[in-house]
């Protein structure tokens, strides 16, 4: 059988946050109409029980807050858990013109938001979390408040927007007229100069793509960085990155606890991958769905074209598999789609490369939709190769793409 193969790829230039927490979990392995059987033997994992990295201080589970019905509340590291005679002043958005026609202007303390949706009549109410939002009491005075703003890790659609509303927000809504951007990532903390932002400064930087605070991988040391942090009198840190960037929030925010500094930190969380627990959406995945589809439209113009044509299309997705599962939604033209939490296997009855025979007998061509984070196991274990991370701390994946390209054409050779 001649076999024509194309391989479509989108390059992942982020860190990934590696947790799905979404409180649904879905099948997206796609065989329309195919009369071939599923492929997968196990049934799909949801995460949403796993613990949630995405805070700047390693949540704690507060036992005093589990009750009888089975309510947990998952809380957030607050100064005044270390600072408890800190003082408190009114929130300065009550004096603000767009929000006094708000009939509920602050998010009430006691406000949470559930992790499960959907529950049984007889389950426990299960882990809730704290409900973001204006708070009626603050504990900056405006005039105090020097604030900093990092990205670190790898890039990802957004960013720039995210910079631009911090420092809008703190000016106009908040009245904070001292704002720093560091330079280069956690590094820059100690190696770059800083500039000062604006709203002037960042007006237009939102239609521009990557940092506008540029970014590096690595590089943290928190002595050095909590030392500069206390050196520059910054009192407000807000870090934008991954799972390896917030790691490294957390350790920050432990340092500024044991040095009993009045230093809020703030971690913002950095993935087109959409994991994030009790979110619609994450920054940036929207446009990675756009864009994946173009490559999969352009792959299935291919395969098309030829004969036994068939199409890989690799996309961003750790440990998750939503960027590839809208993606295949939305294009339609996509034969299968494999993602991480749902486990697969390649040969035998109901395998991948049964599935693979059947297709191209009946259309002549195919399409496959993978997440990089797909069939790992398979891959290292063909190419005995032993874990290594990069400089964030996430672990290396293997080219799942050129790998099932190369067992497709030894298959049909």
């Amino acid at each position: 059988m001649d076999l024509s193969l194309s391989q479509s790829i989108i390059p992942t230039p982020i860190s990934i946050i590696p947790y799905n927490n979404k409180s649904h979990a879905f099948n997206f392995t796609l065989f329309p109409n195919s009369k071939s059987k599923h492929f997968l033997r196990k049934p799909l994992i949801s995460r949403q029980n796993r613990p949630i990295r995405i805070r700047a201080q390693t949540p704690n589970v507060n036992n005093n807050n589990a009750y009888n019905d089975g309510f947990v509340l998952e809380d957030v590291p607050h100064l005044t858990n270390f600072l408890p005679d800190l003082p408190s002043y009114p929130n300065p958005l009550q004096n603000s013109k767009a929000y006094a026609i708000v009939r509920q202007t602050f998010v009430h303390p006691e406000d949470v938001v559930a992790q499960k949706v959907v529950v049984q009549k007889n389950s426990p109410r299960g882990v809730h979390f704290r409900r973001a939002g204006p708070r009626e009491k603050v504990y900056f005075k405006s005039e105090e408040v020097r604030a900093c703003i990092v990205t670190c890790g790898g890039l990802c659609p957004g960013i720039n927007t995210v910079i631009r509303e911090i420092v809008c927000g703190l000016n106009v809504m908040y009245g904070v007229d001292d704002i720093l951007g560091i330079e280069g990532g956690y590094r820059g903390f100690y190696s770059k100069n800083t500039m000062r932002l604006t709203p002037k400064v960042v007006n237009d930087i939102h239609k521009r793509g990557g940092t506008f605070l540029r970014t590096s991988r690595g590089g943290h040391d928190t002595h050095k960085i909590v030392d500069n942090i206390q050196d520059r009198g910054i009192n407000q840190v807000y870090i934008i990155g991954g799972d390896g960037t917030q790691k490294g929030a957390a350790l920050i925010s432990k340092e500024v606890e044991k040095r009993g500094l009045q230093v809020a930190v703030a971690g913002i969380p950095k993935t087109i991958d959409n994991d994030i627990a009790v979110i619609d959406k994450s920054f940036g995945f929207d446009t990675a769905v756009e864009e994946a589809q173009r490559a999969i439209n352009a792959a299935h113009v291919e395969v098309e074209s030829v004969e036994n044509g068939v199409g890989i299309v690799k996309l961003m997705g750790r440990y998750s598999g939503f960027i590839a599962m809208h993606a295949t939604l939305a294009s339609r033209d996509v034969d299968c789609c494999l993602i991480p939490e749902s486990p697969f296997y390649l040969e035998g009855r109901g395998g991948l490369f049964e599935f693979v025979e059947e297709r191209l007998k009946e259309n002549g061509h195919i399409v496959i939709v993978l997440a990089e984070g797909a069939g790992q196991e398979y891959v290292a274990q063909d190419l005995h190769q032993v874990d290594e991370k990069d400089a964030s701390g996430n672990r290396l994946l293997l080219d799942v793409g050129l790998w099932l390209s190369h067992k497709i054409k030894i298959l049909h050779t």
